[in-house]
């Protein structure tokens, strides 16, 4: 089972887009899936039209973490086009106590030691808050990888610049094996010359962390989302172009 966080310093660059939109691309694949929303706003969970209903949500595990059973409290995603399997732990804003600077290594362990004895799946991605808070660090804690979701805009470049130093000081003193896995490039236009020039600044500072191919601006998407679809299930030329994008990324990202 791989264990994947998708994160990034700076909000609304798209990182819960880039969460669902691999996950749909692992459902078209007939990859086992599991989805854990650790952000506070729990829009991950929205988009892949889980509910909570009788299990116990993300945050109410984490406090209980030694007792609690993460695979009885998992729930299905209402996407249902694919052969794979999604299932989603389920976000609250209860996980919010824990997205404080100050968390000390037993809070670090919290959901590694919920993931370690769920089975079934070949693929975890975990939805992290746009911080670098105690929340994100309990989820690198917990993964075999991180990806970093950026805008070609100047402030989300410096700012994956920074959380890529930020992972350097964490693997050192926490997670030695932790492996920064790439850099995907969201909402990308192609017609921009701005954003053309600053994907060629991201190619010149990451190098082959930038991954491709790029994930090009979807004007449609809060719309794909709030119908709690996957963008491989939806209409239209576009949606297909994106899908296959995804479908591209998670390829790169599962055999390296």
């Amino acid at each position: 089972m791989r264990v994947v966080s998708v994160s990034s310093l700076k909000g609304g660059v798209g990182k819960t887009s880039v969460t669902t939109g691999l996950a749909s691309a692992a459902l078209a694949a007939g990859v086992p899936t599991l989805v854990v929303d650790l952000d506070p706003h729990a829009d991950a969970s929205t988009a892949l039209g889980a509910h909570a209903g009788d299990v116990t949500d993300i945050g109410r595990l984490l406090k209980n973490a030694r007792r609690a059973r993460l695979a009885g409290n998992l729930t299905p995603s209402a996407w249902t086009t694919g052969p794979g399997q999604l299932d989603v732990a389920i976000g609250s804003a209860y996980t919010g106590i824990y997205d404080r600077p100050d968390l000390g290594r037993r809070d670090l362990r919290r959901l590694k030691n919920l993931l370690a004895p769920v089975t079934g799946y070949e693929l975890v991605l975990i939805d992290c808050p746009p911080s670098l808070n105690g929340l994100t660090r309990m989820a690198w804690h917990a993964s075999d990888d991180v990806i970093l979701v950026a805008e070609p805009g100047l402030f989300s470049v410096a700012g994956t610049e920074r959380t890529l130093r930020a992972i350097d000081m964490f693997r050192r003193e926490f997670s030695p094996a932790l492996n920064p896995a790439g850099i995907v490039a969201n909402r990308v236009r192609v017609g921009s010359s701005e954003h053309v020039y600053r994907l060629e600044e991201m190619r010149s500072m990451f190098g082959r962390l930038l991954l491709e191919p790029v994930v090009p601006e979807l004007a449609n998407w809060q719309q794909i989302q709030g119908a709690a679809h996957a963008v491989h299930q939806w209409p239209g030329d576009s949606a297909k172009g994106v899908a296959t994008v995804y479908d591209k990324l998670l390829a790169g990202i599962r055999q390296a």
